[in-house]
């Protein structure tokens, strides 16, 4: 007999305001039981220590969470001088220390450094897998971690508060990949003393923002039906970056069965020629029929492909 399937079919995005202290899976499946949602995901760990944007994925748009957690983000973060932590934040045993503050000066004087593509050693403590284990696995055994650095985009990173000399608040936009607590570490190394992050609030994951966010709190005192209704957003919107190719009845019936669709008339040949100069060095493009998502395809020279068909 085949298993029944719990939960209600759902498809979008929730945007949740992760609190602090618990992990991503905890509140995504705190989201899925008050919803009574048959699949969810996330798009893009928090640590119990952040707060903030956290996207949660109902149904089909599952299939879209890597587009979101290769979207931009921006974090509001505090760093508190003076302490170097296991962990690179306030959760992690002191490992160094230093009587060294920064001025408001030294601090906007270093930052142009860090923008742009810049190369960054991830933390010690961090879900890195290292000969198949996972870095923090690792370190809380009391072993050292040798992790390579990696490449990461910063866009702008701003000082925006000091309220004492111990601390400082700064805003960062920043690409995939990116680790705060990285980027507080080296910072202070850079500023001649030592750091860790204090504080993290996650503000925005591409077009996810904090306006639209909920609660969880809130979210339980919301009638089942009413949240799905207010809050649910389309499952393209974690597509923002990836252009819409529209189809007519005939193609997205194939695309819907996993045929590809030749665009070999001069009319399909305006429709890829309207593509170029936005499609990415993938191909990848959102499929749509009368307005609504299709799948996620691929354009390959005269031919769009599916990739994940979308079924809504």
């Amino acid at each position: 007999m085949a298993r029944k399937k719990k939960g209600q079919p759902i498809h979008g995005w929730l945007v949740l305001d992760k609190p602090e202290g618990i992990t991503s899976t905890q509140a995504l499946g705190k989201v899925r039981r008050l919803l009574n949602a048959e699949k969810a995901g996330h798009g893009g760990t928090l640590d119990p220590l952040a707060t903030g944007i956290l996207p949660i994925a109902f149904g089909e748009a599952t299939k879209t969470v890597s587009y979101a957690m290769d979207g931009a983000k921006t974090y509001r973060f505090a760093v508190c001088w003076g302490e170097r932590r296991a962990t690179d934040d306030r959760e992690g045993a002191v490992i160094d220390t230093s009587a060294e503050r920064p001025t408001r000066d030294a601090i906007v004087a270093a930052l142009p450094a860090f923008l742009g593509e810049i190369r960054q050693v991830p933390p010690q403590f961090s879900a890195i897998k290292v000969d198949g284990e996972r870095a923090y696995d690792i370190a809380r055994q009391g072993d050292a971690v040798e992790l390579e650095p990696r490449t990461v985009r910063i866009d702008r990173f701003e000082l925006v508060d000091m309220p004492d000399a111990d601390h400082a608040v700064f805003e960062v936009d920043c690409g995939k990949g990116t680790y705060v607590r990285s980027l507080a570490r080296d910072l202070a190394l850079a500023l001649g003393t030592v750091g860790h992050v204090a504080t993290l609030r996650r503000t925005r994951v591409g077009r996810f923002t904090l306006d639209k966010a909920i609660s969880l709190d809130e979210l339980a005192a919301m009638e089942q039906g009413a949240a799905v209704e207010r809050l649910l957003q389309p499952i393209e919107t974690a597509l923002d970056d990836i252009p819409a190719l529209a189809l007519t009845e005939a193609e997205a019936h194939r695309l819907r069965h996993g045929q590809s669709v030749a665009l070999l008339t001069r009319q399909d040949f305006e429709r890829l020629q309207a593509l170029r100069g936005s499609v990415g060095e993938d191909g990848a493009v959102l499929a749509l029929f009368a307005g609504k998502p299709v799948a996620l395809a691929r354009v390959e020279g005269a031919e769009v492909r599916p990739v994940r068909v979308l079924n809504i």
